[in-house]
């Protein structure tokens, strides 16, 4: 069931974004999990390409989990303290490496990465993606928050959780995997705050422009 009540075969509505964007790369320019679960907690409330930008030097000196656990709080922050919140996300990073002490360690389960500091379900769900085990949830960052809505999928909402959880009630479990990550690319390219509707592979069956953009458009 959509959200106005009806049944919606979304697997198929979706299916042209799927295969657009199907297995194409987190846009954090991470090369390991470790360096990805790094990342995603340094991201928040921060941009991609700001994170990629730190990266580079912040894995010269810390290649490995291993390298992060015997490290301490002000060695870390001189390499994250122009990255938002770092005070926090250093005690968190260090907290992380000291349980998890090395790279294969790395947890993929939902319940055991949310265990760790740092890290909700959006960046565990990311994880989990690029780790390419299965999904227990979908991906719903800035961007899916703001383009399903859209779409016609869930209700406005500004709350992660919230949008992932109304989207797993529409949404069928074989394409959880891959689906927040395709709405999330197609808002950071086409469904962006002025969205370019025309340039969209499924805005036949988008609510916004189906109601909206035709109707701004006459």
């Amino acid at each position: 069931m959509d959200l106005f009540g009806n049944s919606t075969d979304w697997a198929t509505k979706l299916e042209p974004i799927l295969t657009k964007y199907k297995g194409r790369k987190h846009p954090l320019d991470h090369h390991n999990l470790y360096q990805l679960l790094v990342m995603v907690v340094l991201s928040a409330q921060d941009s991609d390409a700001h994170i990629n930008k730190i990266a580079p030097a912040l894995f010269e000196g810390y290649p490995n989990m291993e390298s992060l656990a015997v490290s301490n709080f002000d060695a870390l922050i001189a390499y994250i303290s122009n990255v938002r919140n770092f005070g926090n996300k250093a005690k968190w990073l260090l907290e992380i490496a000291q349980i998890v002490k090395k790279d294969e360690n790395i947890p993929l389960t939902m319940d055991d990465l949310v265990a760790l500091k740092g890290i909700g379900r959006k960046s565990a769900n990311v994880i989990m993606r690029e780790a390419k085990v299965p999904a227990d949830g979908i991906i719903a960052d800035l961007h899916v928050i703001r383009v399903a809505p859209r779409i016609g999928l869930i209700t406005e909402t500004n709350d992660g959780i919230k949008a992932e959880k109304q989207l797993m009630q529409v949404i069928p479990k074989e394409i959880w995997g891959e689906i927040g990550m395709a709405i999330s690319f197609l808002g950071r390219e086409i469904c962006r705050p002025q969205p370019k509707c025309e340039e969209c592979p499924i805005n036949e069956v988008c609510n916004y422009y189906n109601t909206v953009f035709k109707k701004d458009s006459i």
